[in-house]
C-alpha cells in the first residue's frame, strides 16, 4: 500500500496510473494544499517510492497559479501527455480549467498551451462562470480516449439545465492539434451533482464509463455498445463499495487494472491509502466485475492445508456450541448465542481461502485479527439475501459509557447461492482487508482497528461446515511511509 501523507494522514488525491517498461508509475493530487502533482513508482504495483514531483502551481498571475486538481497521464507516439485541471487565484479558485503537459520520460514534465489549452466551458452544454447556480464551477478531472481515429476528452462538469444537486455530468471535448469543439455530454444520468474522476474503457465488445459518486463515495459504471452511443446501468451499478474513490485503469500486459484511494471511516478529510489495483473482467451478461490481482499468487511464500492450519478453539465457551474436526472438513455451530472458533494465523499477511456451507437460518461469517477477548473483524454472510458485510467488533476502553466498537466499515451483495456453499477468499496485507466470494471481489479496505493473533469462523444459531481451504502466507509489507524512505531505491 502507499500513503502520500506527511503532516496530516489524508494527503493523497485523485490518482492515475500508467506501466511503461516494467515500471508502474502513480500520479496524485496533494491535499489540501493541491500544490503539485505528485510521482511515485514500483516495480509490482503495490509498494512505491516516490520520486521528483511531475508538475506544479503556475506562477502568479498564469491561469493555474491557485491549484492543481485531477490528472491523466498517457503514452501517445511514443512520447507522454498529461491533460489536467487548473485552478487561477483571480477567480478565488472556483472556476475549473484543463490544461496540457508534455515529457519524454514520465519524470520532467513541460507546460505546454498549444494555443487551444486551457480548455473551459463554453456554449450551450454545460454551465459556466455566467451560468453556473453553484459557488464553483465544474469543468476538470479530465480523461484521454482514442475513439476511431479522432481524440476526445472526458470532463466532469454540468448542463446548464434540470435540478441543481443532479447536473452532473460527463462532458465531451473533440480535440485537434489547433482547436476543440465541445459536444453534448457522453452521459448525463439526473442523478448526481457531479461524476467524477470519469474513466472510459472497451472490454469484450462494450464501452465501460466509470464515475465516482460524492454523495456515497462509490464508483459507479455505466455501458454502451458503442463510444458515442447511450450509456445504461445494470441493476446493480456499484463497482467499488463504500469508500472506495477516483478510480483509474491501466493496462497491465493482459490484465486491465483499476486502481483508486480509499477514505478510512467513510470520511474525506481523514486518512486516505492507494490499496492494491483489482483487475477488471466481464460476466456473460456484461456486467463488470472485479478479481483478484495477479501478482499475489506470484507473492506467496507457503501453503497449508486444512489439516495443517492448526487447533481449532472455542473463544467464547458458549454451551451450545460444538465443533467436529474432519481431515478436510469442520463442521462448527451453536444452538444459541456466539461463538468463534479459532485458530492461530500463520503469518500478519495472509490469503485464506476455501468453501463455506450453512445449515439452517442463523447468522455466520470469517473472523480475522482476533485477541483473547474475541475483539477484531467480523465478516458476516447472509446466504438468504446475497449480503456480506464487514465490522470492527470489540471492547472500547476510551469510553465508559459505551465501552464497545461496533462500526459497519463496508456492505456489499453477490449473488443468492442455491446450494447454500459459497466460495471464499480472504486477503489480509498489512491493514488491507479483501474478500472474494465465488471468484469476485466484494469488499475492499483499508482499516487499522484490529491486529490480534486468531483467525476462523463465527456462528450464532446455525451449524456451518468448511471444505477445501487452504492459508497461503505473504511475505509481510513495506509500511506505508516507506515511499519516503532512501533504503526503498527502486532502480528505473
Amino acid at each position: 500500500m502507499y500513503s502520500g501523507s506527511g503532516f496530516s494522514d489524508w494527503e493523497i488525491g485523485d490518482i492515475t496510473v500508467i506501466i511503461h517498461k516494467g515500471v508502474y508509475h502513480l500520479y496524485h493530487l496533494i491535499i489540501p494544499n493541491h500544490d503539485y502533482i505528485a510521482h511515485a513508482v514500483s516495480r509490482d504495483g503495490i509498494s512505491w517510492k516516490r520520486v521528483n514531483n511531475a508538475l506544479f502551481v503556475g506562477h502568479p498571475g498564469e491561469w493555474d497559479d491557485d491549484m492543481l486538481w485531477t490528472m491523466h497521464v498517457c503514452e501517445v507516439d511514443g512520447k507522454f501527455e498529461m491533460y489536467y485541471t487548473g485552478l487561477q487565484r483571480k477567480d478565488r479558485g472556483v472556476i475549473s480549467r484543463v490544461g496540457f503537459a508534455e515529457s519524454t520520460n514520465l519524470t520532467d514534465w513541460t507546460k505546454n498551451p498549444k494555443n487551444i489549452f486551457p480548455i473551459e466551458p463554453k456554449g450551450i452544454y454545460y454551465e459556466t462562470s455566467k451560468t453556473n447556480p453553484r459557488t464553483w464551477l465544474s469543468f476538470r478531472d479530465p480523461f484521454r480516449f482514442e475513439y476511431g481515429g479522432d481524440v476526445y476528452l472526458l470532463i466532469a462538469t454540468r448542463t446548464t439545465t434540470g435540478p441543481i444537486s443532479r447536473r452532473g455530468c460527463v462532458g465531451l471535448v473533440k480535440l485537434t492539434e489547433h482547436a476543440y469543439e465541445l459536444m453534448p455530454p457522453l452521459l448525463y444520468p439526473m442523478a448526481y451533482d457531479d461524476i467524477e474522476c470519469p474513466c472510459l474503457f472497451e472490454l469484450n465488445g462494450r464501452f465501460y464509463l466509470l464515475g465516482s459518486i460524492r454523495e456515497d463515495i462509490k464508483v459507479r459504471y455505466w455501458v454502451a455498445s458503442d463510444f458515442l452511443g447511450e450509456y445504461q446501468s445494470f441493476d446493480a451499478d456499484v463497482l467499488l463499495p463504500q469508500g472506495n474513490y477516483a478510480a483509474r485503469t491501466a493496462q497491465d500486459g493482459q490484465h486491465l487494472l483499476v486502481y483508486h484511494f480509499f477514505y478510512a471511516h467513510g470520511n474525506v478529510n481523514t486518512l486516505r491509502v492507494l490499496p492494491p489495483p483489482k483487475e477488471l473482467v466481464t460476466d456473460e451478461a456484461g456486467r463488470l466485475l472485479l478479481k483478484s490481482y495477479y501478482r499475489w499468487e506470484q507473492m506467496v511464500k507457503q501453503t497449508l492445508r486444512q489439516e495443517q492450519m492448526g487447533t481449532l478453539t472455542s473463544v467464547f465457551g458458549n454451551p451450545t456450541a460444538s465443533c467436529h474436526i474432519a481431515p478436510d472438513k469442520w463442521t462448527c455451530g451453536t444452538r444459541s448465542g456466539y461463538e468463534i472458533f479459532c485458530f492461530e494465523k500463520p503469518s500478519a499477511s495472509f490469503i485464506w481461502e476455501g468453501m463455506l456451507t450453512v445449515e439452517g437460518l442463523g447468522k455466520l461469517g470469517l473472523v480475522t485479527d482476533i485477541d483473547p477477548e474475541g475483539n477484531g473483524y467480523f465478516i458476516s454472510f447472509d446466504l438468504s439475501t446475497g449480503i456480506a458485510n464487514i465490522r470492527t467488533w470489540g471492547f472500547n476502553p476510551l469510553n465508559s459509557r459505551e465501552n464497545f466498537i461496533f462500526y459497519n466499515i463496508q456492505t456489499a451483495t453477490f449473488g443468492i447461492p442455491q446450494n447454500h456453499s459459497i466460495w471464499f477468499k480472504l486477503i489480509r496485507y498489512g491493514n488491507y482487508i479483501e474478500l472474494s466470494i465465488d471468484g469476485t471481489v466484494k469488499l475492499t479496505l483499508i482499516d487499522y482497528t484490529f491486529s490480534g493473533s486468531g483467525m476462523g469462523l463465527y456462528s450464532a444459531s446455525s451449524v456451518i461446515s468448511l471444505q477445501h481451504s487452504v492459508v497461503k502466507t505473504l511475505p509481510d509489507p513495506p509500511g506505508e511511509y516507506a515511499s519516503q524512505e532512501d533504503s526503498q531505491k527502486l532502480p528505473l
